[in-house]
């Protein structure tokens, strides 16, 4: 039953990832060509609720999806399973939701 949820909470987060990759390069390839320096990229990020609410939801997105992915390649490799999968899985999502919301914080913080 849990790996059902993982399996469909993964394909989840996938697809919720993708237009959102689309859109960062779309905006990445879009300001560099415009000239912008990462200095005034980031000018403009700062203070932000979209902007915190875009990448906050990239970064959500990821950490689910990364933890998830590297639970089966654990368990897969080196046959780890019961409390310590989940809690391998559990610390590489929170490590991966602080670290990640730190940068969001950091690029919109005003």
């Amino acid at each position: 039953m849990l790996n059902t949820r993982l399996y469909y909470l993964q394909r989840v987060s996938a697809m919720m990832m993708a237009p959102l990759v689309l859109c960062h390069i779309a905006l990445m390839i879009y300001a560099v060509q415009g000239g912008l320096s990462a200095g005034e990229i980031l000018s403009r990020t700062q203070g932000s609720v979209l902007w915190a609410l875009f990448y906050g939801l990239f970064v959500l997105a990821v950490s689910v999806h990364a933890a998830i992915g590297l639970r089966v390649i654990v368990f897969e490799t080196f046959g780890l399973r019961g409390i310590l999968l989940n809690a391998f899985s559990v610390v590489v999502l929170l490590a991966s939701l602080v670290l990640g919301m730190r940068a969001v914080y950091a690029v919109v913080a005003s």
